[in-house]
C-alpha cells in the first residue's frame, strides 16, 4: 500500500487529508465525551473512597465508541449522512435538522484543522512509519488542545499513554535517541514544575497545571531534550502576545486563566516536523 502511495505523491496528500477528515470526525468526539467520563468516574471514585454508593440519578454520559452521536440541544439521534465531516455542516446549513439549534463552528474547524495538518505531515515526511507516528501525534496534539481550551483540562488518560509512545517510538530512532527521548520526558516534567513552584512561592497563585508537566514531558519523549528550549520559547511568545491582546481588547480579563496546553501542543508539533530547519535558521540569523 505504501509502495502504491510512494509512487504517486497526489494520491498520498490526497488520501491523507481524508483520513485527516475522518480522525478530525472522531476527534472531535473525544473532546466533547470524554471530559465527561472523566468527571463522571471520578466522583464515583470519589464515593467510593468516602465509602459512599455512586449516586443512582446520575448516569453514565456517552461513551467514545458505541454510543450514537446526537443533537446536544434537543438529544435526537443523527442520521449516518450528518456526521459526514464538514460537508454535513455545510448541508445542514450550521443547524440541527431537527430542532434548528445552531451547530458549534467547532466541528467542522477541528476536522479541517486535522486534514490540513494530516496533509503537511504526510508532505513532510512521505509515506513510511515516521509519517504514519507523526500523525498519530498530531491528532493527539488536537484532542489535547481542543479539551483544555474548553475545560483547563489535559487528561492523564491522553498525556500518558502519549508519553509511553513517545518513548517506544524513539527505540526505533523515528525523531530521536532513546537517551534524549529519556532526558528529554525527565527535563520536560522538571522545567515546567521548577516553574510552577517559583510562581506559586512569589505569587502565592498557581501559574500552571500538573497537566501541562506531563504534556511537555511528553513532547519531550517525542522530540528529545534539545527540542524543549524551542517549544518553551514558541509556546511562551505565542502564548503571551496572545494573552495581551485578548486582555488589551477586554475578551480575556486580568487575572483570567488562559489554557497554556494549546500553545504547548502547537509549539510541539511545528518542532517535531521542522525543528531542525527553526534551529539551522537561527543559527544562520545569528552568525553563530
Amino acid at each position: 500500500m505504501l509502495t502504491m502511495l510512494a509512487a504517486s505523491p497526489a494520491l498520498w496528500l490526497i488520501s491523507s487529508g481524508v483520513l485527516g477528515l475522518l480522525v478530525g470526525s472522531f476527534l472531535n468526539v473525544v473532546i466533547l465525551r470524554l471530559p465527561p467520563r472523566l468527571f463522571w468516574r471520578w466522583r464515583r471514585e470519589g464515593h467510593a473512597v468516602l465509602g459512599m454508593p455512586p449516586p443512582a440519578d446520575e448516569p453514565a454520559p456517552p461513551d467514545l465508541i458505541f454510543s450514537r452521536s446526537h443533537c446536544p440541544h434537543c438529544h435526537h439521534p443523527l442520521a449516518a449522512w450528518q456526521n459526514v465531516p464538514v460537508l454535513s455542516f455545510v448541508l445542514l446549513r450550521g443547524r440541527c435538522r431537527h430542532c434548528a439549534a445552531p451547530i458549534s463552528l467547532r466541528y467542522p474547524l477541528v476536522e479541517l484543522a486535522s486534514a490540513l495538518l494530516t496533509v503537511l505531515v504526510a508532505w513532510r515526511f512521505g509515506p513510511g512509519l515516521p509519517a504514519v507516528a507523526a500523525m498519530g501525534f498530531t491528532w493527539l496534539m488536537i484532542a489535547l488542545a481542543g479539551i483544555d481550551l474548553e475545560h483547563q483540562l489535559l487528561p492523564d488518560d491522553l498525556t500518558l499513554p502519549g508519553l509511553w509512545a513517545g518513548l517506544l517510538i524513539a527505540v526505533g530512532g523515528l525523531f530521536t535517541d532513546p537517551a534524549s527521548a529519556i532526558l528529554g520526558a525527565a527535563a520536560g516534567y522538571l522545567l515546567l514544575w521548577l516553574i510552577y513552584q517559583g510562581f506559586r512561592l512569589a505569587t502565592g497563585k498557581e501559574g500552571l497545571g500538573y497537566g501541562d508537566f506531563k504534556l511537555l514531558a511528553l513532547l519531550g519523549a517525542w522530540c528529545g531534550w534539545q527540542g524543549l528550549p524551542q517549544i518553551l520559547l514558541l509556546a511562551a511568545a505565542v502564548g503571551s502576545t496572545l494573552g495581551v491582546g485578548l486582555i488589551a481588547s477586554g475578551r480575556l480579563q486580568s487575572g483570567q486563566p488562559l489554557p497554556f496546553g494549546p500553545f504547548l501542543a502547537g509549539a510541539g508539533w511545528i518542532v517535531l516536523l521542522w525543528g531542525d530547519t527553526l534551529q539551522q535558521a537561527y543559527l544562520d540569523w545569528s552568525g553563530l
